[in-house]
């Protein structure tokens, strides 16, 4: 079997299989590169040394066993029997499930996780969307400290675990969406600075050096990265991929990254008949993200949106702190602002980044579907100081209230897992560093952060207490009582009608109008022949929709079809979907 790595900086290099060392040689073809031959197999444990110094595990390790420090093994993708054929669920009409594998399930394995996808069915999303799977020390964590990106984390099951679980999604009718992290990599197990230059003092990041992207040596670092997405979508049959934060890619190259992954991506679609696609997290606002290559754009084919769930949460719940303000001033016109027209911040002051924000987005042209909307996911829940849900915030109504926004609104809609039935469960920052040092100066700075914020530092989780990790775990006895039963049925109900209602589907963005009243605090959308509605205050609420006939399709409390005065009359906290005939 021939092996290989970049290693531009080194004079020799070793390579140890399975206990036998042996010297590789330069490959005269390709600059940096080194080549060697051993006898292996599938399991068969190697690394490599660079000038005599310690073994270290293949950047491109397609699985470590024994953690990130550990020897890679070799992995024969071809040992696998796939029971199905690869999906081919585009974007586009979808309705995705954030989910993480470690909280998923008390066992915290992807064969756990597995086992639970028949609940996905009933619920009618049709791509789970899988937080990050990379290895890193410990066993617990969000997965945003990865260190091996072409490896899935041993604790989840390793390679064949998620093969496994992609193809009972499949076999399921679910798509499998991966958050990958392509910005920076974990603080600790991180042996790529020792091959070759990953990272680059040039730019700076919130997690120090910034990925190489643009500097010299740059280009195989590219080619690192996309060659580890082409991966995923290859090798383990994924059907899309979430980006983290791609604001935070450095790159002053006339080819942007994203551009060069984009490109790569859409090959690969077109050569294996697969609508795959790339969805961003971006806090630019910038249009370019998504805009087709062919128009100047990056040709990524969505991109999360936060100025929704900004404008939602503060007319749910009144908070104004951070980044909330300038949505709180006027919650429900920042909430009509963003459905007909994507972002909040097109170009108008952020009092939050002090500066001017965004641009807009041309409404004619970019498809609703290109934005994805949520009420809830991982950072806006296990980022706050006890990882509470909105289930401990809302009524019950109010939660109804929240999952019509989101499920009938013009944007592809995200559940965050157990929302769908108002889980009791809180979902806080867990960690497992091995590293002591790490481990205390995560715990100090978490309670720092918060403290300074007015919360008592004993009031914080300890991320690295395992009964952290432990409730954050769902708790798979709730949706069978009450309230989680009520609010689970209304999110079976909502989804149905987005499946059978083509109108929820509808790409245009201009096809949605908006009508509101702060003070009563109820606001009305147009989507083709369907009306919804919803009323945030606690007395009912009179809401004028025009003299054409209505009918209802769903309410969360009984709802009477307006009369010939064609005003809907709405209880308080409440919801409802109608269509006009």
């Amino acid at each position: 079997m021939q092996f290989e790595v970049w290693a531009p900086e080194a004079d020799r290099v070793t390579l140890h299989c399975d206990g036998v060392a042996r010297a590789m040689e330069r490959a005269p073809e390709r600059a940096g590169w080194w080549r060697g031959e051993a006898e292996a197999r599938d399991g068969s444990r190697y690394g490599f040394a660079l000038d005599d110094g310690p073994v270290r595990p293949d950047p491109r390790s397609r699985r470590q066993p024994d953690g990130p420090d550990g020897l890679s093994a070799v992995v024969d993708h071809g040992r696998y029997a796939w029971r199905t054929g690869p999906s081919a669920r585009p974007l586009a009409g979808a309705v995705l499930y954030e989910l993480h594998v470690g909280t998923y399930t008390p066992e915290g394995t992807l064969d756990a996780a597995a086992g639970r996808l028949d609940h996905l069915v009933r619920l009618g999303v049709t791509h789970v969307e899988l937080m990050p799977l990379c290895p890193f020390p410990g066993r617990w964590g969000w997965g945003y400290d990865g260190v091996a990106p072409w490896a899935v984390h041993e604790p989840y099951g390793g390679p064949e675990a998620l093969k496994r679980f992609v193809d009972r999604a499949h076999e399921l009718g679910l798509g499998v969406v991966l958050d990958v992290v392509h910005n920076h990599l974990g603080p600790s197990g991180n042996h790529l600075p020792a091959f070759g230059p990953y990272f680059t003092d040039t730019h700076h990041t919130p997690w120090g050096a910034a990925v190489n992207l643009d500097a010299p040596g740059s280009d195989e670092v590219r080619d690192y990265f996309v060659g580890s997405a082409l991966a995923w979508l290859r090798d383990y049959r994924i059907d899309g991929l979430r980006l983290d934060a791609v604001h935070a890619l450095a790159d002053t190259r006339a080819c942007h990254f994203l551009e060069e992954l984009s490109t790569a991506v859409d090959a690969l679609a077109e050569e294996t008949g697969r609508p795959l696609f790339l969805v961003a997290e971006t806090d630019l606002n910038d249009p370019r993200v998504i805009a087709p290559r062919a128009a100047g754009g990056l040709g990524v084919h969505a991109q999360w949106n936060d100025d929704f769930h900004h404008a939602l949460h503060t007319a749910l719940t009144g908070e104004a702190q951070g980044y909330y303000a300038d949505f709180a001033r006027d919650p429900l016109a920042a909430l009509a602002k963003t459905l007909t027209g994507g972002y909040f911040h097109d170009g108008t002051y952020s009092s939050f980044r002090g500066r001017h924000h965004g641009r807009p987005l041309d409404r004619s042209r970019v498809a609703a579907h290109r934005l994805l909307a949520y009420s809830q996911t991982h950072d806006q829940i296990g980022n706050r100081a006890q990882g509470d849900r909105l289930a401990a915030l809302l009524s019950p109504g109010l939660l109804a209230c929240a999952a019509t926004l989101t499920l009938t609104g013009p944007f592809t809609p995200m559940l965050f897992m157990g929302e769908e039935w108002a889980a009791g469960t809180p979902w806080q920052y867990f960690t497992d560093h091995t590293d002591p040092g790490l481990a205390q100066a995560v715990r100090r700075g978490r309670r720092r952060e918060f403290a300074a914020h007015g919360w008592k530092e004993e009031d914080v989780p300890d991320p690295q207490d395992p009964a952290t990790r432990d409730r954050s775990c769902l708790d798979w006895s709730e949706p069978d009582r009450a309230p989680h039963a009520r609010v689970l049925a209304w999110y079976r109900t909502l989804i149905a009608l987005r499946h059978e209602r083509p109108d929820l589907t509808d790409p245009a963005l201009t096809g949605t109008k908006v009508a509101h009243d702060g003070a009563a605090r109820w606001l009305a959308f147009r989507r083709g022949d369907l009306r919804i509605a919803v009323n945030l205050g606690t007395a009912e609420a009179a809401i004028p929709l025009g003299g054409r006939p209505a009918r209802v399709l769903a309410a969360w409390e009984p709802v009477t079809a307006p009369g010939a005065d064609g005003v809907l009359r709405v209880p308080g906290e409440s919801a409802v979907v109608l269509v006009q005939e």
